[in-house]
């Protein structure tokens, strides 16, 4: 009799985990995102829009033209901006912006620090441009459309076109050469 009561106390604890209250919430049946069922990936409903995202409300670059941009002009966008600029704009059109990149002759990219980009050009067209593509440049904007990357979301590319008309051209040299 004196052991089967340490015994019991040892047990209680072990069976009242075993009961259905105990299973984790993480074991409830979902969908992971990029989680496969038999190697297919799951897509995302119809019409769902991203938490953090911005809908795309245009079905082309015209019809982007008017669009004004709802991303402040501020250092942290400036930033975002740059990063994305390198990342996915440099490689045609240069680190400066004057397609000064080795391709950029071969694919006729042009120079976005000339006064036609940074004064007649609006906001919402570079957008448009970003998200729709041109004659040589992939969209990178539009989903499940081929050809288009769809790298960039709503918001990431209203911070590039921040970087394009408003830090682009006062980059000093040395942010140039990958400095900072």
């Amino acid at each position: 009799m004196k052991y089967v009561l340490p015994l019991m106390a040892m047990l209680v604890p072990a069976t009242a985990m075993a009961w259905p209250w105990s299973t984790d919430m993480m074991n409830q049946p979902s969908i992971k995102p990029q989680e496969t069922d038999h190697g297919v990936i799951h897509q995302f409903p119809a019409r769902s829009v991203p938490v953090t995202g911005i809908p795309t409300k245009v079905a082309n670059r015209e019809e982007a033209k008017g669009l004004s941009n709802p991303i402040a002009v501020d250092e942290h966008s400036l930033k975002i901006g740059r990063r994305l600029f390198r990342i996915y704009c440099a490689a045609c059109h240069g680190l400066d912006g004057k397609a000064s990149s080795p391709v950029s002759p071969k694919i006729g990219a042009i120079d976005l620090t000339m006064d036609y980009v940074q004064k007649d050009l609006t906001p919402g067209w570079i957008w448009g441009t970003i998200t729709f593509g041109s004659a040589i440049m992939p969209a990178y904007g539009k989903p499940g459309e081929g050809g288009g990357s769809n790298d960039l979301s709503v918001e990431e590319r209203w911070h590039v076109v921040n970087y394009v008309r408003n830090a682009l051209v006062k980059e000093p040299a040395a942010t140039m050469a990958g400095t900072q």
